[in-house]
């Protein structure tokens, strides 16, 4: 495969419309003083990403049944333990981790 100008300006402008619109909000609220409503309310942002990306992976559709993803459920249950217990987010990512890869391993 050869790389060429336009395959190589096609990348920096698809870096640059995904790093835009994550930087600007900081850029523009960076020296503003939010009310604390609104920093109550961002404080949940990421306990909301995190339990939507967890609960789509620990189910799965198949045809009009929803069942469980019994692999990423054995996964699931040790690392929110550790999460719970340690309050570590290095932490819990090894652990998550190396469950599922050995889960992985021998399933």
């Amino acid at each position: 495969m050869t790389t060429s100008l336009s395959m190589i300006l096609l990348m920096i402008g698809c870096a640059l419309v995904t790093w835009l619109p994550r930087v600007i909000p900081f850029i523009l609220v960076r020296n503003v003083e939010l009310p604390d409503v609104v920093l109550k309310w961002l404080a949940y942002i990421p306990v909301c990403i995190l339990s939507a990306l967890v609960l789509e992976s620990l189910f799965s559709a198949e045809g009009a049944f929803v069942t469980f993803d019994w692999l990423n459920l054995a996964a699931f249950i040790p690392t929110m333990l550790i999460a719970i217990t340690t309050k570590s987010l290095s932490k819990t990512v090894v652990v998550g981790v190396l469950t599922m890869a050995i889960l992985r391993f021998f399933f």
